[in-house]
C-alpha cells in the first residue's frame, strides 16, 4: 500500500503550569459537586404557592438544557463539515474501506460482550423477581422500534436532515414548533456530498477549501462552548437531583443494582482489557475520555456529546481527524453498548421475570442478536425505549413491560449514557491502533488536569498521522 507523508509540528515550548484552580478537570468536579448541593436545596424548598418550580429549580433546569442545546446546535454542521472533509481527503487513503470495516466489526464485538453481561446479571440477580407486582404499574410504551422504521429514517427529508414538530399546551391553546435532526441522516447527505467532490475533481477544489475552512471555524466556536461545560454540568446534575431524587429507586432497587453493575463491569473492566490488550495505557484512556463521559453522564445525550467524544478522541486518544469525523458520528448513532446492550439484555429479562415468562437458549440468543445488529435500527431515535420494544416484540414479550421501568428510566440513562460516550471513543481508538494510524505521542501527552492533550492548538490537523500504512 502507498503511504501519506506527514512533518511533524513544530516542538511547542513547555507552557507554564496553570493553578489547579483552573483546570478543567478541577472546575468540573467542583460543577458536579457545587450541582449535587443546589439541587438537594431546590428539592428541599419544593415548589412555590401556585404548584410550580421554585426559582432556583427553574433557573437550573433552564442552565441545563440551554448547554445541551448549545451543543446539540454545533452538532450538525460540525458533522456535515468533518464528514465532507474527510472524505474528500480520501483520495489520499488506500486503506478507507478497511477502516470502516474494522470499525463496523469492532462495534458488534463489544457489544456482544456488553450483552453478555446483561444476560448473565439479569439471569444471576433476577431482578423481576425481586419486586412487589401491586407497587409497578405496566403501560403501553409511546413508541415501537422496527427494522421499517430505520429503512425509512435513512431517507433524508431535506437537505440537512432537520425535522419539525408542533405541539398544543393544553392550558393555554398555544402551538410550539420543535426543529430537529436525525443524525443518521445528516451521515447520509454528508456522504453523499463528499463523494459527489470526490468525483467532480478539481472543479470541486474551491468547495473542498472552504469545507475545510468552514470546519475550523466550527470546532474553534465548539471549543468556547465546551469551556463552559462546569457551568452546564452544574445545571444538569442539579436539576437531575431535583427532578428525581431518591424515592423511585427504592420499589426497582434490584433492576437498578443490576443495569449499572453491568454499566460498571464494561466502563472499568472490559474497556480496560481492550485498552491494555492493544498495548495502550488504561490511565491515558481514562483521563483523555473523561470529559466527555462526565459530560454524557450529566446530559444523558450521545448527540449533546458528540461533539465533544470527537474532539477528545481526536486531540486526547490520538486518532486522525479523518478517520474520527466518519467512527465518532457513527458511533454516537448506533455504538451504544449501555442503551442496545446492557439496558435492553437485563430489562427483557426482566418484564419476563415479571410476568412469569421462562426464557430459553433461544431467547438469550436473540437477545445477543438484537443487541448486535438492533442498535442501527434504532439511529437517530430515542435509543433506550426504543432498542427495549424492538427486544421484546422480538421475543414475543409484553410491550406494556416498558410501562414498568419508565420511572426510573433518566436515573438508568446516566450511566447508560456515560458508557454509550466511553465506547463511541475506545473503537475508533483501538482500530487506529491496529491500522498504524494512531498518534501515540498525543495518546500519551501528559494532560495535567486540561480537556485536551494540547490545549492551545487552533484545531485538531495538527496530529497529521499518516493515514495509510506502507
Amino acid at each position: 500500500m502507498s503511504s501519506t507523508s506527514t512533518t511533524a509540528p513544530a516542538a511547542r515550548p513547555p507552557k507554564p503550569k496553570k493553578p489547579f484552580y483552573r483546570s478543567f478537570g478541577f472546575q468540573i468536579t467542583v460543577a458536579l459537586i457545587a450541582g449535587i448541593l443546589l439541587g438537594i436545596l431546590a428539592l428541599n424548598l419544593g415548589p412555590d404557592a401556585a404548584g410550580n418550580p421554585n426559582g432556583l429549580s427553574a433557573t437550573l433546569s433552564t442552565i441545563g438544557s440551554s448547554y445541551v442545546t448549545l451543543l446539540k446546535a454545533a452538532v450538525v454542521p460540525l458533522i456535515f463539515l468533518a464528514v465532507v472533509a474527510s472524505i474528500t481527503q480520501l483520495r489520499n487513503v488506500t486503506n478507507a474501506a478497511r477502516l470502516a470495516g474494522q470499525t463496523l466489526l469492532w462495534f458488534g464485538i463489544t457489544a456482544l460482550i456488553a450483552v453478555t453481561i446483561g444476560i448473565v446479571l439479569g439471569i444471576t440477580i433476577q431482578p423481576g423477581n425481586r419486586v412487589a407486582h401491586d407497587q409497578l404499574t405496566t403501560g403501553a410504551p409511546y413508541t415501537v422500534g422496527t427494522w421499517w422504521n430505520f429503512l425509512k429514517g435513512l431517507i433524508p427529508q431535506n437537505f440537512l436532515g432537520l425535522t419539525v414538530s408542533s405541539s398544543a399546551s393544553e392550558s393555554t391553546g398555544a402551538i410550539t414548533s420543535t426543529v430537529g435532526f436525525n443524525v443518521l441522516q445528516v451521515i447520509v447527505i454528508s456522504v453523499a456530498v463528499g463523494i459527489a467532490a470526490l468525483k467532480v475533481g478539481k472543479r470541486a477544489e474551491p468547495f473542498v477549501a472552504f469545507t475545510q475552512s468552514s470546519l475550523k471555524i466550527v470546532q474553534r466556536v465548539l471549543w468556547w462552548i465546551i469551556r463552559i461545560a462546569p457551568l452546564g454540568t452544574l445545571g444538569l446534575i442539579a436539576s437531575a437531583v431535583v427532578q428525581y431524587g431518591t424515592d423511585k429507586l427504592l420499589t426497582l432497587v434490584w433492576f437498578v443494582v443490576a443495569v449499572y453493575a453491568g454499566l460498571v463491569l464494561v466502563l472499568f473492566v472490559v474497556y480496560p482489557i481492550l485498552v491494555k490488550s492493544h498495548g495502550l495505557s488504561i490511565k491515558q484512556y481514562f483521563s483523555g475520555v473523561w470529559p466527555a463521559v462526565q459530560l454524557g453522564f450529566v446530559s444523558r445525550s450521545s448527540i449533546g456529546t458528540l461533539p465533544l467524544t470527537q474532539r477528545v478522541t481526536e486531540r486526547n486518544l490520538g486518532v486522525p481527524r479523518e478517520y474520527a469525523s466518519f467512527a465518532v458520528p457513527l458511533g454516537a448513532t448506533t455504538k451504544m453498548d449501555g442503551c442496545a446492550a446492557i439496558y435492553p439484555a437485563i430489562a427483557a429479562i426482566f418484564v419476563a421475570q415479571f410476568f412469569g415468562i421462562e426464557l430459553n437458549i433461544v431467547s438469550y440468543l436473540l437477545i445477543a442478536l438484537v443487541s448486535v445488529v438492533g442498535s442501527a435500527a434504532t439511529a437517530g431515535t430515542t435509543g433506550a425505549t426504543v432498542m427495549l420494544t424492538l427486544t421484546l416484540s422480538t421475543l414475543g414479550l409484553p410491550l406494556e413491560g416498558v410501562g414498568l421501568l419508565l420511572a426510573i428510566d433518566p436515573i438508568l440513562d446516566m450511566g447508560r449514557t456515560a458508557v454509550n460516550v466511553a465506547g463511541q471513543a475506545l473503537v475508533p481508538t483501538i482500530v487506529a491502533k491496529r491500522e498504524g494510524i494512531l498518534n501515540r505521542e498525543l495518546y500519551d501527552a501528559p494532560r495535567d488536569g486540561e480537556p485536551f492533550a494540547d490545549d492551545s492548538a487552533d484545531d485538531a490537523d495538527e496530529q497529521a498521522p499518516a493515514l495509510a500504512r506502507s
